[in-house]
C-alpha cells in the first residue's frame, strides 16, 4: 500500500510541494491575469480620453484643463522618469491611486482590461516623447 506523499516532507518542502501542484493545475494561475487578450492601445486611448485626459491631458503631459485647479500636478507621461516605469507600478497606480494625491484608485471604476488598456496607451504616450 503506498502512503500519502506529504508524510515523507518536512513542513517546508510540504508547503513548497503543496504551492507546485496548486500551481501546476492552474487554479491559482487564471487569477492573475485580468483578460485573455493583449492589451489594445485603441480601447486603451478611448479609456483615456474619457477618464485621464482631463487632468493628464491629450498628450499626456500633465497639462488637461482640470489640471490647473490640483494643488498636485499629474504625472506628465512625456518624461524620462515615466518611461522608465514598469507596466506594474503603472497598472498599481491606476488600480490603487496614490496617497495625498488626485490621483484616486479606479478600482471598481474600471475592469481589468481597461486598466491593462490604458496602461498600453500610456505606454504608447511615454514612448513618443523619446
Amino acid at each position: 500500500m503506498l502512503a500519502a506523499p506529504w508524510r515523507f516532507l518536512k513542513p517546508r518542502f510540504f508547503a513548497a510541494w503543496l504551492f507546485g501542484v496548486v500551481l501546476v493545475s492552474g487554479q491559482s494561475s487564471s487569477s492573475l491575469y485580468g483578460q485573455d487578450y493583449p492589451p489594445d492601445r485603441t480601447r486603451g486611448k478611448a479609456v483615456y480620453e474619457r477618464h485621464c485626459q482631463s487632468c493628464h491631458g491629450l498628450s499626456g503631459r500633465g497639462d488637461g484643463p482640470a489640471a490647473a485647479s490640483l494643488k498636485v500636478s499629474p504625472a506628465n507621461f512625456q518624461r524620462f522618469q515615466s518611461f522608465l516605469k514598469s507596466d506594474e507600478e503603472l497598472l498599481r497606480t491606476i488600480e490603487h491611486g496614490i496617497v495625498f494625491s488626485p490621483m484616486h484608485s479606479w478600482r471598481g471604476q474600471l475592469t481589468d482590461g481597461e486598466m491593462q488598456d490604458v496602461v498600453a496607451y500610456i505606454r504608447l504616450l511615454s514612448q513618443r516623447a523619446q
